[in-house]
């Protein structure tokens, strides 16, 4: 798919320079993934999750742990338990190990839910600075994907220092 929309954009640019071959085309390149690792809000969105689910990451933490404590206790007593104890022992392993498990899979959900609430408002800021970067300095078209682009064209400093300074 990614393929596809920066094929049609180079085709796109190839058929505009040979329409207005009088008319000089202004191209420039943002570079996504720079801009989710790099600009302000994307690290205070980070930030914010991490405060977010620290706890819960503890959490987890510590029932893994105890998880682990459990099953080597259940390992450690087999030979010398009963078989009631022993069954016991195991079911309670098996339900706390169901318990981490049903926690482990929930937070990953959330969290991935949460991140992608975040970097989706990332993502309309950076596009919001985008659109006022070309409007005041003219350019014809700002691509976001592509296989190669020359950073003569890459205005990605220029989005992230306007991000930094809350132009959005």
């Amino acid at each position: 798919m990614k393929f596809v929309r920066t094929l049609a954009a180079c085709c796109l640019a190839a058929a505009c320079t040979v329409a207005g071959a009088q008319e000089t085309l202004k191209i420039g390149f943002v570079s996504t993934e720079r801009i989710l690792r790099d600009a302000a809000p994307a690290k205070a969105a980070q930030q914010k999750l991490e405060q977010e689910f620290s706890r819960r990451d503890k959490e987890l933490q510590e029932m893994a742990a105890r998880l682990k404590s459990l099953g080597e206790r259940v390992e450690r007593d087999a030979a010398v338990s009963s078989e009631g104890d022993r069954q016991r022992r195991q079911r309670e392993f098996a339900e706390v190990e169901k318990d981490y498990q049903r926690k482990q899979r929930e937070f990953r959900e959330d969290l991935n839910q949460r991140r992608n609430e975040e970097l989706s408002q990332v993502i309309d800021k950076a596009n919001r600075v985008i659109k006022q970067i070309a409007e005041q300095e003219k350019y014809d078209m700002i691509l976001q994907e592509a296989v190669f682009a020359s950073p003569r064209i890459d205005i990605t400093e220029k989005v992230l220092r306007a991000l930094a300074n809350g132009k959005q």
